[in-house]
């Protein structure tokens, strides 16, 4: 885990950017209508890459924005409130605190990309902001909770600690 700011700045554009490439991939490949075809996402080819990679690019520094202004914060007290570091297994509270962070950071981006992606991008109502937000979020958050939990983080995990190893 982190132990300098630079340390935590770097933790936090790498976290970002693992979750914003997991959910473009994803989103992409609803979008060239993969979940449609038979096999459903197994059916994906290469070609949902680079435009997911596009994305990411900018869609990482807004998921890193957001986290510092307010998921990584609300996650921490999400876990604060469920979890005593005294008495139960680090582990369980690293999970919890990855928990509250997909729950808040979550319904941000889905907004985030809402706005982008369908009122701007695609020019539809602004008045159906509301709708295409909670759709937004139902298709979002298994895929951003299991993402988080089993790859984005035990990765971003792996790769700081071989970016800066510890003497433990």
């Amino acid at each position: 885990m982190p132990k300098t700011k630079g340390q935590g700045i770097i933790f936090g554009l790498l976290m970002s950017y693992l979750m914003a490439i997991g959910m473009e991939v994803y989103n992409i490949a609803i979008k060239m209508g993969y979940d449609l075809q038979i096999g459903g996402l197994s059916s994906m080819t290469n070609e949902v890459f680079p435009a997911a990679l596009q994305e990411a690019a900018y869609m990482g520094l807004f998921v890193f924005l957001f986290s510092n202004l307010w998921g990584n914060r609300l996650g921490a007290h999400f876990a604060a409130r469920h979890t005593d570091p005294e008495k139960d297994n680090p582990y369980f509270c690293t999970l919890m605190r990855q928990a509250g962070t997909v729950a808040v950071m979550c319904p941000t981006m889905s907004l985030v990309a809402s706005i982008l992606f369908n009122v701007i991008l695609a020019k539809q109502p602004v008045t159906q902001l509301p709708a295409i937000w909670v759709g937004t979020v139902l298709k979002n958050f298994p895929m951003a909770f299991f993402w988080n939990m089993f790859a984005a983080a035990p990765l971003c995990h792996w790769l700081f600690s071989k970016m800066f190893p510890t003497n433990e």
